[in-house]
């Protein structure tokens, strides 16, 4: 199997990698200068650069180097460290470098209104792929959002039978009722998405997620779920929003530390708005 096509078919199926490439030789190695290696985001690779210690160890960097999407160069002194050649005792010096693959992360915008339409601006700035659905033909169309990746106006269950959300993809909720967003949150939890995000009131967010919890939903399922979504900047005009949702996206791409304890989710902000229903839940 050939490490650069299933770097390609990696991203495009949206998950991560890492690639490890010898980058510098001194003496003799159990491998060759350019000698790589694919790990997958299961664990899995394609390719190698000798096995024994050196692959091993970089097996471990590998996963941090996914996690961060920042890359490492790691040295190894094999006349030092004999084990790392696996019993060659080669004597050699070699430099890798371990750099992450990364799909583009893809968001997938329900609702073309006026909130919807500033978070595609902003969030194309920001390098994310756009897909924009709604139902109404006026609202969703290649006027209003020209480089959008694809821009679908058909009914909600047509449109979602088309999607197939990755792991590195994203879902923001912003159509125009209460009913509509109940219903594409209901097929949404059940995607590969690790990010769902709803706009909305308090009440609002609450009553959704205690009328999905009514009808048999599992509140497991609603454990990455935003909601009200974005940053709380106290925004208020639909661009200050998009600043808030794209603002909110960011620091979950980047795994900002500072930001993650701040973010809201439906369910724990429905048990303290609703605190009636906290046992229907």
């Amino acid at each position: 199997m050939d490490v650069y096509e299933e770097v390609v078919r990696l991203r495009h199926d949206g998950r991560h990698g890492a690639l490890a490439t010898i980058i510098n030789v001194k003496g003799s190695i159990p491998s060759y200068a350019s000698a790589k290696m694919l790990v997958r985001d299961d664990g899995s690779t394609v390719g190698t650069i000798g096995g024994g210690c050196v692959e091993a160890e970089v097996l471990q960097v590998a996963r941090k180097v996914m996690d961060d999407e920042k890359p490492q160069t790691l040295a190894f002194n094999l006349n030092r460290e004999p084990g790392y050649d696996t019993g060659l005792v080669c004597g050699g010096k070699l430099e890798i470098y371990v750099e992450p693959v990364v799909p583009d992360p893809v968001l997938y915008i329900f609702g073309a209104g006026h909130v919807g339409l500033n978070v595609y601006k902003i969030a194309l700035l920001a390098g994310f792929v756009v897909v924009v659905i709604d139902d109404r033909v006026a609202f969703a169309n290649r006027e209003r959002f020209p480089d959008a990746t694809d821009v679908i106006a058909e009914d909600w269950n047509t449109a979602m039978n088309r999607l197939t959300p990755s792991p590195a993809s994203y879902i923001l909720i912003a159509t125009r009722g209460h009913s509509e967003d109940a219903h594409v949150l209901r097929w949404a939890i059940d995607t590969a998405t690790s990010y769902i995000g709803m706009i909305g009131s308090r009440h609002k967010v609450a009553t959704v997620y205690h009328d999905l919890i009514a009808s048999g939903v599992a509140a497991e399922k609603f454990a990455h779920v935003h909601a009200p979504v974005g940053l709380d900047i106290g925004a208020s005009t639909p661009e200050e929003i998009a600043v808030s949702v794209v603002g909110e996206l960011i620091a979950l791409r980047r795994r900002c530390a500072a930001a993650l304890p701040h973010m809201r989710h439906i369910a724990k902000l429905a048990a303290v708005a609703e605190p009636s229903l906290e046992k229907v839940a």
